[in-house]
């Protein structure tokens, strides 16, 4: 199907009202580890100061990396104190709280993150914050907690949004494939920032920055409520789909769907693609490969959710890769990758199976350029300058870098056309003219 005038113009629209926290906190999107696709609700503290330990002893935190995450299942879930009504981690899987793990983590370097929801439970069934936000806002920074995943399950019917969301073309069909058009469906117009949804975001953004504590906020509402359209005014990051999955279809149907949403990426604010499934299911090492390409250069946050212990040296080094990461945080280019051909289908193609496949953005050391072949079998994939947006206008001869092997090789004139395999990128940082 094709995606509608509409959506497409949303790559025009400028970034607004930017949530700055202090120390840069939120400029850059954030690099890190997380235990829910590794552990799930088998989680613990040593199992989290073992992770802490890897991401230093990998060479992660040396490329990068910096926050070591705990995701559902860290509480007691039969309740709240008593008395003071706060939170209480799990005395028998986190016995020195929270903070003692935060300390440990700190000694390393490195920050700690921790995960709630905006609703009655967690997903997992565990006490949440609705109605509680100032209280745990401040218990969590007690504890030295630097990073805040904001999930939405359990929401009561109170707090639930009049209309549901969904983004049609002129032909009916959907874009974003979240709902049928509907008596439900939100009138043209709609200012989604006046949502229940976004109020209940708001209200812990708010109670996040009461603190003396600077955390970075990680808004998880799945994409609903045109989260895109405020997201940027509440959180640092918002997730803008449903839940990632160990496998290409999920990958590339994830992708595709950020890619009718960049144009809301900058500084201060990332479009969240979810955590990164390197090392699990049945991924490829091409497939790896191209989704730690393309959520790099979507600008989303790189949290790393497999068990470090396990994971294989060649897996390791696509998630240090130096090209791809340095565009991810790049100080002065902001802006992600975007497409500039679809490839496989007319441009515009709205298509979880076969995104778009060329891709190109701006950085200080130069444009990065990604090839993606989404077909079943090997196939040449051609990049050529002159359809490269910030190259067609300066020449037809460049110095390239492959991103992958770091070959320098020399001066390339017109483009460069490849054999690529099955689900793999190709990709090269396109420097000066020559």
């Amino acid at each position: 199907m094709h995606c509608s005038i509409f959506v497409a113009a949303l790559l025009a629209l400028p970034v607004i009202q930017a949530l700055v926290q202090n120390d840069g906190v939120g400029r850059l999107p954030a690099l890190g580890w997380n235990s829910w696709n590794a552990y799930h609700c088998d989680v613990n503290a040593t199992k989290i100061l073992a992770a802490a330990n890897y991401v230093v002893n990998l060479g992660l935190k040396d490329a990068g990396y910096q926050y070591v995450n705990i995701d559902d299942c860290w509480e007691v879930q039969s309740g709240r104190d008593p008395t003071t009504g706060e939170l209480l981690p799990d005395p028998t899987t986190f016995p020195d709280g929270i903070s003692g793990v935060a300390d440990e983590v700190h000694a390393l370097g490195l920050k700690l993150g921790l995960y709630g929801s905006a609703g009655t439970e967690t997903c997992a069934g565990y006490p949440a914050e609705i109605g509680h936000e100032s209280l745990d806002a401040s218990t969590f920074a007690a504890w030295g907690v630097d990073y805040w995943k904001y999930d939405n399950c359990n929401v009561p019917s109170n707090w639930t949004d009049q209309y549901d969301f969904c983004v049609p073309d002129q032909s009916g069909s959907l874009p974003n494939g979240t709902c049928p058009v509907t008596d439900m469906t939100a009138p043209v117009g709609y200012d989604w920032s006046t949502s229940n949804t976004a109020k209940r975001y708001d209200i812990m953004r708010d109670a996040l920055l009461a603190q003396n504590r600077t955390i970075l906020y990680s808004l998880c509402c799945w994409g609903d409520a045109d989260v895109v359209s405020w997201g940027n005014n509440t959180a640092n990051s918002w997730r803008m789909s449903g839940d990632i999955q160990p496998n290409w279809a999920s990958v590339a149907s994830i992708m595709n769907e950020n890619s009718f949403w960049l144009g809301y990426v900058d500084f201060w604010g990332h479009n969240d693609a979810d955590m990164l499934e390197i090392g699990n299911g049945d991924l490829t090492i091409e497939e790896n490969r191209s989704h730690f390409a393309f959520w790099a250069a979507m600008k989303s946050p790189l949290i790393i959710g497999t068990d470090l212990s396990v994971l294989p040296a060649d897996h390791v080094d696509i998630l240090k890769n130096p090209y791809l990461l340095a565009f991810s945080q790049d100080e002065v280019f902001g802006a992600p990758a975007m497409p500039y051909k679809w490839g496989t289908n007319p441009d515009w193609t709205f298509n979880s199976t076969n995104p778009a496949e060329y891709w190109s953005g701006e950085s200080t050391r130069g444009t990065l350029v990604l090839a993606l072949n989404t077909l079943d079998e090997a196939a040449d994939r051609q990049i050529t300058w002159s359809e490269v947006p910030s190259l067609s206008a300066v020449g037809n001869s460049f110095h390239v870098i492959d991103i992958w092997t770091g070959e320098d090789l020399g001066c390339i004139s017109d483009g460069i056309t490849k054999s690529v395999g099955v689900h793999d990128t190709i990709g090269y940082l396109v420097g000066d003219s020559c």
